[in-house]
C-alpha cells in the first residue's frame, strides 16, 4: 500500500514530537505544523483508519508498529538529507526546507546510494 506525502508527514511530526519526551495530542501537530484544527482532526481519522496510530481516551496519540516503521523510514531521510546538504553548503534552514520535500521524492535506491555515499565519506 502507497503511503501520501501528508500521511507521511503526519507520521514523522507525531515520531519527532513524542521524540522531545511529551505525549502528543491532536493539537500539538496543529501547532507544530500550522495546520487548522479540523484538518489535523480529519488526518488523524485516517491515520487511524489505516491503523498508523491510535488514541486513548484523553486523545493521546501513540504509533503502531506499521506507523512507527513509516515515520522511523521517513525521519531517517529527513535526518540524512538535510544533513548531507548541510555538509555542502547549504545554510541549515534551507537544508532543513529541502529535505522536507526530498524525503518524499528520492526512490529507496537513490536514497541508499546517497547514505553509502555519506558513510563512505565519514570512515
Amino acid at each position: 500500500m502507497k503511503v501520501h506525502e501528508s500521511e507521511e508527514n503526519y507520521l514523522e511530526t507525531i515520531l519527532v514530537l513524542s521524540l522531545k519526551g511529551d505525549r502528543v495530542r491532536s493539537i500539538d501537530i496543529v501547532n507544530e505544523l500550522e495546520y487548522s484544527k479540523p484538518s489535523v482532526s480529519v488526518a488523524m481519522k485516517n491515520l487511524r483508519a489505516k491503523r498508523y496510530i491510535v488514541m486513548d481516551d484523553d486523545g493521546y496519540i501513540t504509533l503502531t508498529k506499521k506507523g512507527q516503521k513509516i515515520a522511523d523510514t521517513v525521519y531517517e531521510r529527513h535526518i540524512v538529507i538535510s544533513d548531507w546538504l548541510i555538509s555542502l553548503g547549504v545554510d541549515r534552514k534551507t537544508a532543513i526546507h529541502d529535505a522536507c520535500k526530498m524525503e518524499h521524492a528520492l526512490s529507496e535506491k537513490s536514497f541508499l546510494v546517497i547514505k553509502n555515499h555519506i558513510e563512505k565519506l565519514k570512515s
